[in-house]
């Protein structure tokens, strides 16, 4: 599952949608402008067909584009879950999950979010990710076992909590 879909919807939180949407404000402005730049400094540097810093800023431009479209896509698929509409009893996109580690004995916190929102080193996994998955719709006390690259780990859902509004 490459991405949490809602019939053809991109399901995110209220979080990630602004950030997506404030990503690409930016990329159509100041990105535009620098791109816009250096193709005008490497203009001056003379013959086009030859001119590594045009053929660089032109690829840099392509990408920049490329980003845009994406975004745009995103955003106008996006269905943002609000925090009204998540069941506190569940785990699902928007949720904190506490899970003790039954091999290790130690919590971990996880808040479930759409893939273009994950931050693992904030401890923000992707819904789709294996655990993500393997959490998704979970009650408090409900154990489960997710295979990770290191092997298989066992947990049990020990508190779910909703995210502040973003």
């Amino acid at each position: 599952m490459a991405d949490v879909f809602v019939s053809d919807h991109i399901v995110m939180t209220r979080e990630g949608y602004e950030k997506l949407k404030a990503e690409l404000v930016a990329l159509r402005s100041e990105g535009r402008q620098e791109i816009a730049r250096m193709l005008e400094d490497a203009r001056g540097f003379g013959d086009l067909s030859e001119n590594a810093e045009y053929h660089s800023a032109k690829e840099a431009q392509g990408k920049l584009e490329t980003r845009i479209q994406w975004l745009e896509y995103q955003l106008s698929k996006a269905k943002v879950v609000e925090p009204g509409d998540i069941d506190p009893t569940r785990v699902g996109l928007g949720t904190t999950v506490t899970l003790l580690d039954l091999d290790g004995d130690n919590k971990l916190f996880y808040t479930i979010v759409g893939s273009e929102e994950s931050d693992p080193a904030a401890n923000k996994i992707s819904a789709s990710s294996p655990v993500g998955q393997a959490v998704i719709g979970k009650t408090v006390g409900e154990e489960l076992s997710v295979k990770v690259p290191r092997g298989t780990r066992k947990f049990r859902i020990t508190d779910i909590s909703i995210l502040p509004p973003g």
